[in-house]
């Protein structure tokens, strides 16, 4: 089917509208920019679902040093140091402009700003909104101002389908609507469209979040960077429920603490116990399952019948599962929550491919490393947005429009490849597992059903997690337990990739022979 052209007068277009597409289009009023959302907005954006709160150094005995080294610890050596500095010396300030625009954080009765206490953070520096709501507080705070940016076209339902590349820069992008596909001619693109945590079984995010901005970026040539490290949270509520409902960190820095059946606390002999890094008390939990063991989240001793003011939607949806946490201990276990990795930027949002940007989850700015450090997320997209919004706003409007390609559009389903992606992919991983998911992915990839998409994305991660032969942060293979002595940051593009898949499907079949 040949799609129509619709002039939107070369205004730059964002792909994803949760937190960082809402405030990079707010940034770059009164400009007018298009602002485009796969679905009625904030039904499917992990914004809304982030409970713990922005990580910010507001404290009286807080600093941005403290920060800093809190977010260089975390990431195991793989953070770049000068993006790290700069965001977390701008999340004050950005957290303020939050206020300016509506954004209801909790206060003490003295009204100041309250401060939460999350795992690998040395000081309490958490804003949060609504007790554990932070994210669609946020988020409807942020639409309302949308809403009423006369600049800001929003239009709902719509799947960027296809980057359109000429002479190596972005020249539109081609998108669906109601199955019609339609172009939309600009020289700016912003991807915002989230992580990938819809391609494993067991996961916090919106099942729909399997890296559709990755396809999109590695499709157009770009070049992308970390795609291994992949967060899985340590407490999700184990439910049959999907998206797992969160447990956020919060809890355990209000003091719960991680048992086992038997009301045994395992992690007391771990530095940090159950407020070290996600990767370490995720790996603890996963090692506790695997030898039969459930796991659960006590906090009945430090919060008790408080839980329920200060956590109302953990409470609420404990509560839907038929669990008093004021009562009771809370089932958990760990689930697939953020990636680290994402589409390669500068300190401005630029990718390698000329008129394309990244902001948010889908972007690896060097902030994160290994292990981003808890509630970093949403602090990462309110400081950038504004810098990207900056660059596209610097940027020439011109635009031109080649030969227009014919699209048959497919929803994009994971659903397939969940599995394989879990068993392969999960928290602890090894070569040969790796490898064989790689030769079952790869026709997926090229092929033309739903899956394609999604198994793409999955075949860039398997290939990146291939090739790091050591374990740091939340990548671990049990075939290289250590730790290489040099932290090295890992660059992929599409072309690598299929020629690295392809060798290694050829070797297999070799070996079958």
């Amino acid at each position: 089917m040949t799609p129509y052209i619709h002039d939107i007068g070369g205004a730059p277009v964002i792909v994803g509208a949760g937190l960082a597409g809402l405030m990079t289009a707010l940034h770059l009023a009164p400009q007018p920019v298009v602002l485009l959302s796969r679905t009625p907005l904030g039904t499917e954006a992990s914004t809304t679902l982030a409970q713990g709160g922005l990580a910010a150094s507001l404290g009286e005995d807080d600093g941005t040093e403290f920060h800093l080294a809190d977010t260089l610890a975390a990431g195991d050596g793989l953070c770049n140091e000068q993006v790290a500095r700069r965001v977390v010396e701008a999340v004050p300030e950005a957290i303020h402009h939050l206020i300016r625009l509506g954004a209801p954080f909790d206060r003490a009765l003295d009204g100041k700003l309250q401060l939460g206490l999350e795992a690998a953070h040395s000081r309490r520096r958490i804003v949060h909104a609504a007790g554990d709501a932070t994210g669609h507080e946020l988020f409807r705070a942020l639409l309302a101002v949308a809403r009423r940016t006369r600049s800001i076209t929003i239009m709902e339902g719509v799947t960027a389908l296809h980057l359109v590349v000429s002479g190596g820069s972005i020249v539109g992008l081609l998108a669906v609507l109601n199955g019609s596909v339609f172009a939309l001619p600009t020289r700016r693109v912003v991807l915002a469209s989230g992580g990938i945590g819809g391609l494993f079984r067991d996961t916090t995010n919106p099942l729909s979040s399997f890296g559709h901005g990755l396809a999109l970026a590695a499709c157009a040539g770009a070049e992308l960077a970390d795609l291994e490290f992949v967060q899985f949270h340590p407490t999700a509520l184990d439910t049959l429920r999907r998206p797992m409902p969160l447990v956020s960190e919060a809890v355990r820095g209000e003091g719960a603490v991680l048992v086992d059946e038997r009301g045994h606390r395992f992690l007391t002999g771990v530095p940090g116990a159950e407020l070290a890094a996600r990767d370490v008390v995720a790996r603890a939990i996963c090692d506790q399952l695997a030898e039969g063991h459930r796991v659960f989240l006590d906090a009945r001793q430090c919060l008790g019948q408080k839980f329920a003011k200060r956590f109302p939607a953990i409470d609420a949806a404990c509560k839907h599962a038929g669990i008093d946490p004021a009562l009771e201990p809370i089932p958990v276990r760990p689930a697939a929550h953020y990636h680290m990795g994402g589409v390669a930027v500068d300190a401005e949002g630029r990718s390698s491919v000329s008129g394309l940007w990244a902001c948010g989850e889908v972007a690896c700015t060097g902030l994160h490393g290994a292990n981003r450090l808890a509630s970093n997320s949403l602090a990462e997209a309110v400081a950038t947005s504004a810098w990207v919004a900056a660059s596209v706003a610097g940027t020439c409007a011109g635009w031109q429009w080649p030969r227009l390609p014919a699209v048959v559009p497919l929803r994009p389903d994971p659903s397939p490849i969940r599995q394989l992606v879990s068993n392969a992919l999960g928290i602890v991983r090894n070569g040969n597992a790796l490898r064989d998911a790689l030769v079952t992915l790869l026709p997926i990839a090229v092929g033309d059903t739903a899956a394609a998409d999604p198994a793409l994305v999955a075949l860039l991660i398997a290939i990146a997690a291939l090739r790091r032969e050591e374990s740091r942060g939340s990548h671990c293979r049990s075939d290289f337990l250590g730790r290489a002595a040099a932290a090295l940051p890992s660059r992929l593009t599409l072309s690598t990739a299929f020629e690295n898949a392809v060798a290694l499907s050829w070797q297999a079949s070799e070996r079958g022979r």
